[in-house]
């Protein structure tokens, strides 16, 4: 009881687990709770016998996100940065990683702690510049982390062109695609050869559940982060993978609507007298702008601003909107705000947050799908609450 094939990712994202009952035909896939599944013979493998090692909801979103990813195939995690830890099992002992300097903080500080115990030489360099990077790979490298758009200064990777430097040093290419999806960005197709998302943002897009994903071009990769999945059994449960299968079918619709939004605000704020500069790549005045344009279908629901006022303003801003509740994620329905340096990145050094540009002042939205005008309403007041007033 299979779907005829279709073309169009908005399609495959709707069909994801639908009709997929054996059992009693339901249209929408039952949530898989069971912990074990029973054998006919115990000397014949099946598809199904411990939840750790497979489940047919963990199966089902994982081949989804793979299909939107041009992937051989996934493993569903059970967050984002267990994700990240999954697919660094692809780097030996004293292995050589290079990694955006700008990746997210949560990424640093597990990257940080995995090269003190395993004894990685870790680079992390501005995978923006080209030159930077093809210099930081002269010596070779094991694996090279992007991430781009980055969390939070939305700087631009050249996915293609940074793949390919590091095949030439013998390096795995991992792209974080958090920030867009598969939805907006399909990093494969550019070369990488792994993608790593957390499913707890833009796939899910409701804010009610934690997971990640990891798909790879290669099936031998794809092997090795199956047994590396079942073995460390850092997987995704049956509850949250039916709300992520769920989220995962509208995801074409909200990252469209986000992005038209995030846009338009981007506008407004780059305008306005208060803010001192807006990071955004669908703004034209974005260094990023035309390479963003090339390798993504739209410029995605995250932006970051300065205000004229510097960190006080900043806190002052985010005490006061109402729309944009303070909170560390970002891709939901629901619009957020977060202040990095205290915030998602708070595990940055003092100095790692210097050189990926993110000062205490720095403001991160998350564009959700209320009404623009009400959004727009909302970051207006704020912005006139935040305006330092003049003495006497």
């Amino acid at each position: 009881m299979r779907d005829a094939p279709a073309s169009s990712p908005q399609t495959r994202a709707v069909r994801a687990g639908v009709n997929c009952d054996p059992g009693h035909g339901a249209v929408i896939a039952p949530i898989s709770v069971s912990s074990a599944y029973g054998r006919t013979d115990p000397a014949t493998a099946q598809s199904f016998d411990y939840a750790r090692t497979a489940t047919p909801g963990r199966g089902l979103l994982a081949d989804a996100i793979a299909d939107l990813e041009g992937a051989s195939g996934g493993v569903v995690t059970s967050s984002g940065m267990a994700a990240i830890d999954l697919a660094l099992n692809l780097v030996p002992n004293e292995g050589r990683i290079v990694c955006a300097h700008d990746a997210y903080g949560g990424t640093r500080r597990l990257l940080d702690a995995r090269g003190a115990q395993r004894g990685w030489r870790l680079r992390y360099v501005d995978c923006t510049d080209l030159a930077v990077l093809a210099a930081a790979l002269e010596d070779g490298a094991d694996l090279v982390l992007l991430e781009t758009p980055s969390n939070p200064r939305l700087r631009i990777t050249d996915i293609q062109a940074a793949c390919t430097l590091a095949r030439s040093a013998g390096a795995i290419s991992v792209v974080d695609n958090t920030v867009l999806s598969p939805a907006l960005q399909t990093p494969l197709a550019l070369g990488a050869d792994i993608t790593v998302n957390s499913v707890t943002k833009m796939l899910n897009g409701h804010s009610d559940m934690v997971g990640g994903a990891v798909c790879a071009r290669d099936s031998a990769h794809l092997e090795t982060l199956s047994w590396w999945a079942n073995a460390s059994g850092a997987v995704a449960g049956g509850f949250d993978v039916f709300l992520a299968l769920r989220g995962l079918r509208t995801l074409a619709l909200r990252a469209k609507a986000q992005s038209q939004a995030a846009l338009d605000l981007a506008h407004r704020l780059a305008a306005h007298r208060q803010v001192a500069r807006v990071d955004y790549p669908g703004l034209r005045a974005h260094p990023g702008h035309s390479l963003a344009a090339r390798q993504q279908s739209a410029f995605g629901c995250l932006l970051s601003l300065e205000l004229q006022g510097g960190a006080d303003s900043a806190r002052s801003f985010v005490r006061a909107l109402k729309l944009f509740t303070l909170a560390q994620s970002l891709g939901g329905v629901e619009s957020l705000s977060n202040i990095p340096a205290t915030m998602t990145h708070a595990a940055m050094s003092p100095q790692a947050r210097e050189e990926a540009g993110v000062s205490d002042g720095l403001v991160r939205l998350s564009v959700g799908l209320e009404d623009v005008e009400d959004l727009w309403a909302d970051l207006a007041a704020a912005l006139q609450a935040a305006t330092p007033r003049k003495a006497g």
